[in-house]
């Protein structure tokens, strides 16, 4: 890994709002990064010198004067998102202005394979600064490591496709997903909410004041801890609860539920909601038991986060059907809270990593800076 040049406070503070700005001329960066024109002009020097900043074109004023608009240069270098999936990989590489640079999708047990596809997409001359790994697993904070690190299995799957010497942070798959939510999906405009992630397992992203919650352990919204069942005559068991909601109960359900006369028992998520729609009343039914389950669980969420918005998203929470019967039991049990299906889908994890990765790329630029103005 090529390492940053160490740069004056100055310079760094001006990296830092041209890779959120993408473009900018001297008197809006003055004025992004609240400094002197004089400043701005010594640091926009500084950046050019090590290729950090580079020129891109002119912009005319109202006044007909034109002003020098600049990016970031090639030395800023790329980042690189991986989400491990229950079932697919998927990767993006971006510049640290976050500019989509490479992609790749394949499955989950040819996931080093997929992330070599993606860097081999990024550009020769761009220095990789940072990856961010999503996984199921909590992920304490602060947890990175060198890509050569002796890693636990669900790391291993990419860690031998990683280059030596990078920045690796792992980061919790649901915790991805709600940024993307809250940066480019149901969630824009909205500082507090809670991701609802229903599918093969359930979890929560909770953002208070536009960050997400961690928790002291990194544990904050497995909701697959919460004691299940509760009952005077049942002892509650580990992950019982995700294991009753999650989709391979679901379509248990269905297939003790179907009838011989309705056809073949739908083995999918997908199939179970298609019939639904179509008007099998045995499908719809199995739905709506299940949106009431869901609902439930956000009944829950919203006695202890009262978060006014709740995001429903994952492999089965993400459809829409499941809103009106979600909506009715959360009415029933808990305060007015608005549900609304996830804009993002299954790109969600990836995108939300990615956003992390180019943050901490810039970080990785920006903490090289020195005092000497």
């Amino acid at each position: 890994m090529a390492r940053a040049p160490r740069l004056t406070e100055s310079a760094g503070a001006v990296f830092a709002v041209l890779a959120q700005a993408g473009t900018a001329t001297r008197p809006q960066l003055a004025s992004l990064a609240r400094l002197s024109k004089p400043t701005v002009s010594s640091a926009v020097a500084e950046l050019e010198g090590v290729h950090l900043a580079a020129h891109s074109g002119t912009s005319s004023g109202g006044t007909g004067r034109s002003a020098a608009v600049y990016r970031l240069g090639p030395a800023a270098g790329a980042v690189l998102a991986v989400d491990l999936g229950p079932a697919l990989t998927r990767v993006r590489g971006c510049a640290l202005d976050g500019t989509l640079l490479a992609e790749a999708t394949g499955p989950r047990d040819e996931a080093a394979d997929v992330v070599r596809e993606a860097l081999s997409a990024l550009p020769a001359d761009a220095p990789l600064r940072t990856i961010v790994v999503a996984v199921g697993d909590v992920t304490p904070p602060q947890r990175m490591r060198p890509a050569t690190a002796k890693a636990g299995p669900v790391f291993d799957a990419v860690a031998v496709a990683l280059p030596p010497g990078v920045p690796v942070h792992l980061e919790n798959n649901v915790n991805c997903a709600a940024l993307a939510e809250l940066h480019e999906g149901a969630a824009r405009g909205r500082h507090t909410f809670g991701y609802l992630r229903i599918g093969v397992g359930i979890g929560l992203g909770i953002v208070v004041g536009g960050q997400v919650l961690a928790g002291a352990n990194g544990a904050a919204g497995e909701l697959a801890r919460l004691p299940y069942p509760w009952d005077d005559d049942q002892e509650p068991r580990h992950e019982a609860l995700e294991e009753y909601i999650g989709s391979r109960s679901l379509l248990g359900r269905a297939a003790a539920a179907w009838p011989e006369t309705d056809g073949a028992c739908p083995r999918t998520a997908e199939q179970l909601f298609t019939l639904a729609g179509q008007g099998s009343a045995t499908a719809r039914a199995v739905v709506a038991r299940h949106a009431v389950d869901v609902g439930r669980l956000a009944a829950a969420v919203t006695a202890v986060l009262d978060p006014g918005l709740l995001v429903l998203g994952g492999s089965t929470g993400a459809y829409p059907q499941l809103l009106p019967g979600v909506r009715a039991e959360l009415e029933r049990l808990s305060w007015p809270t608005e549900v609304v299906s996830s804009q993002v889908g299954d790109l969600g994890t990836v995108v939300g990593a990615a956003r992390l990765a180019v943050a901490r790329g810039v970080q990785t630029v920006t903490e090289a800076a020195r005092k000497k103005d």
